[in-house]
């Protein structure tokens, strides 16, 4: 699996590609940022396809070693758990995912569905008193319960995530 990184991200990862990896998992790619919120360094993932989203607030240094395998891929199959996914398709996900690599070719498209995720978010700041107060499962699941556009035609990222674990 491929991670597209915004140039802040990029900064805190090792290994990260200045120039466009292929993209191998039949799932794609997903572009992530880095974003400060309540001074905490919060992470936010958005597949290129379906604009599925997952949020990860308060991250240190040390984190960034394992964010594919500690952060994205538990926060992730959980998504799918939530969603109603069956095991064997989570299962399938799983493996389908592999290992994260990581460039920086990046899709404005996709950016501008991180960044309205992102104001989203900073409204259901509002219902807690911290970052660190919001539960990134709940946070995620509801993110994606939301209606977002990609190239001017709307979509349900949840919907749309579990038809293509589906598919898999």
């Amino acid at each position: 699996m491929i991670l597209h990184c915004s140039q802040k991200l990029a900064t805190k990862l090792t290994g990260v590609s200045p120039v466009p990896l292929e993209e191998a998992s039949p799932l794609g790619s997903w572009h992530g940022h880095l974003f400060s919120m309540d001074r905490r360094q919060c992470v936010m993932f958005c597949h290129d396809a379906t604009r599925y989203v997952l949020f990860v607030p308060g991250l240190r240094k040390e984190d960034f070693a394992a964010l594919g395998e500690r952060w994205f891929r538990p926060l992730y199959l959980a998504t799918l758990a939530l969603g109603g996914c069956a095991d064997v398709q989570i299962k399938k996900a799983e493996l389908s995912i592999g290992p994260m690599r990581f460039d920086t070719a990046t899709d404005r498209s996709v950016q501008g569905s991180l960044r309205v995720a992102k104001q989203d978010l900073e409204a259901w700041l509002y219902r807690v008193p911290n970052v660190m107060d919001m539960d990134p499962l709940k946070v995620s699941c509801w993110l994606n319960e939301r209606p977002t556009t990609v190239y001017g035609k709307c979509l349900w990222p949840e919907k749309a995530m579990l038809d293509a674990v589906t598919a898999l």
